[in-house]
């Protein structure tokens, strides 16, 4: 069986600055029959290891460390044994919601990580947080890209540790380069492909925040 990429959503909370939202988060999971990675364990460690269906986790891979994409993670690391992989530029954010657990390994930018006979690399995208990063399955013809690219434009920069005009040229520069039909995964809300958010990018930079 080949690789293939599972989906669930999850509903929690997000806090930063002082505020608390409600939110809903997606959670991909990237492997086969015997093998998988998480990314982004959302709020909800038993019903993550649930989608998992007793195959052996890999890692648990964190594409920024705001706490709605990170507040699962450390209980999905002792179910199930998996390392937490994290960019270390985040590290301040992550220690907000986890004083006391470390992360177990660093991302960096053109890392590979091979899961299931599929590469994903490691694009370092800041501007939502960061040590925000993007994950590129070229097999896959897929981009997971977190909080930095939606359908219809770039994640949000109004609070502490993010920056507008980085985001853009992250989006810019990593991430529209990719494919146009390549499949972008994100962090929250329906995927859109490469191509179509080309479309946009002139009125994100007119725009601003």
């Amino acid at each position: 069986m080949g690789a293939r990429i599972d989906h669930l959503v999850t509903s929690g909370t997000f806090s930063l600055d002082g505020g608390t939202w409600d939110v809903d988060n997606n959670v991909w999971i990237v492997g086969d029959d015997t093998e998988a990675v998480v990314i982004d364990a959302a709020h909800d460690a038993d019903a993550i290891a649930a989608a998992l269906g007793g195959r052996t986790l890999r890692a648990i891979i964190c594409t920024h460390a705001h706490n709605d994409h990170i507040d699962a993670a450390p209980a999905l690391a002792t179910a199930t044994g998996a390392p937490i992989l994290l960019h270390g530029d985040d590290l301040p954010l992550w220690k907000q919601t986890h004083p006391d657990r470390a992360p177990d390994g660093e991302l960096t930018d053109g890392q590979s990580i091979t899961v299931a006979g599929v590469t994903l690399t490691v694009l370092h995208t800041p501007g939502h947080a960061p040590g925000a990063v993007c994950l590129y399955a070229p097999e896959l013809s897929t981009v997971f890209t977190g909080d930095t690219l939606f359908q219809g434009g770039p994640g949000a920069t109004g609070r502490s540790f993010s920056h507008f005009p980085t985001i853009v040229d992250s989006i810019r520069d990593r991430l529209l380069t990719l494919p146009p039909d390549t499949e972008v995964r994100t962090g929250h809300g329906d995927p859109t492909t490469i191509g179509a958010e080309a479309l946009h990018l002139q009125k994100w930079i007119t725009r601003g925040h």
